[in-house]
């Protein structure tokens, strides 16, 4: 499926957002502003992207620690995750959530978890209620190599097999499970999408450092979730640029592997050299998303620094809601 000019050039700002956050991210984190663990996610965005971009505001995602990048590709607004993440009041969740617990409801994003594999059981009850309401949309559990070995995840997988929701399990198998080779901790070959078959469900295997596998998989899983044939998996094989958290000093990667990885395997230069050689963009339209992504984020870190942080009294509001 032949994406258009303005399809592509949105793909590629969106997985530049999540790449330049990051980055910023990581530089900042060095200067004491930001209090508490921030897992990032550059190396990943072309999962991000090419899943999200199929969505709607009403089909439902979940994320994982590490997820920024979740966020901002299904609709978050990025200065005020920026605030969020800085302890801000202006923040997406009040200065609350912090980097790990952003949520964005009228996003349809319910929320990062800092629980390895708890997002799974949270995204087939959404998808539950996406079938009762009969509307076709569905609901996306992103997941690591790591919460592909806990047993929520595998109940949530059975259940959403055996209720027929329309939930779909996103592994990304980054390769690190915090610090443990995917190829010590997981067994099955080091193959993730063949555990979810297991349970009953289709699966689907991408390359997730290429945007356009990405895309087109997602296409195909959609459209077969979305015609009411229950839930299904994706695994998608990519790369995580940092460690585990900040501060990891990734003493379990192996000589010149990360040089190796942003040199062989970064998504978006995968996605330049694709789209110009093929003449579908040029560089200059490529330059241009650059020095616009450059100016929000730098933007976004300038309002976070000066925007109110919550009072004394705040920590009592948004406990309980009212329905």
């Amino acid at each position: 499926m032949q994406l258009s000019r303005d399809a592509l050039l949105r793909a590629y700002r969106q997985m530049k957002v999540i790449r330049e956050f990051e980055e910023r991210l990581h530089t900042e984190i060095m200067t004491g502003e930001i209090a508490g663990f921030t897992h990032l996610y550059c190396g990943q965005e072309a999962v991000a992207v090419g899943v999200c971009e199929h969505l709607d505001s009403v089909d439902k995602i979940i994320s994982t620690h590490r997820g920024h990048g979740h966020c901002i590709a299904k609709g978050c607004d990025v200065p005020t995750m920026m605030k969020e993440i800085w302890g801000s009041s202006e923040g997406t969740c009040k200065g609350k959530g912090g980097s790990m617990h952003i949520a964005d409801l009228d996003h349809g994003m319910l929320g990062a978890n800092g629980i390895v594999g708890g997002g799974a059981p949270i995204a087939v009850g959404a998808a539950m209620a996406a079938k009762i309401d009969g509307k076709g949309k569905v609901s996306i559990a992103f997941s690591g190599d790591g919460a592909c070995n806990q047993g929520t995840t595998f109940e949530a997988m059975n259940m959403a097999v055996v209720t027929k929701a329309p939930c779909i399990f996103v592994f990304e198998n980054n390769h690190y499970s915090e610090h443990t080779g995917v190829d010590y901790a997981v067994g099955t070959n080091l193959d993730i999408a063949s555990r979810a078959e297991a349970f009953g469900m289709k699966v689907w295997r991408g390359n997730g450092v290429d945007f356009f596998s990405v895309h087109e998989t997602m296409r195909e899983v959609l459209e077969y979730v979305r015609a009411g044939n229950g839930p299904a998996a994706v695994e998608f094989d990519t790369e995580r640029f940092f460690g585990h958290f900040e501060g990891d000093p990734q003493r379990y990667r192996g000589e010149g592997e990360l040089d190796r990885i942003r040199d062989e395997r970064d998504c978006l230069k995968i996605f330049r050299e694709k789209v110009t050689q093929a003449k579908l963009l040029e560089g200059a339209d490529l330059d241009a998303v650059d020095a616009d992504v450059m100016s929000l984020i730098e933007a976004s870190v300038e309002g976070a620094r000066a925007a109110p942080r919550p009072t004394a009294e705040d920590v009592l509001t948004d406990v309980y809601i009212s329905y």
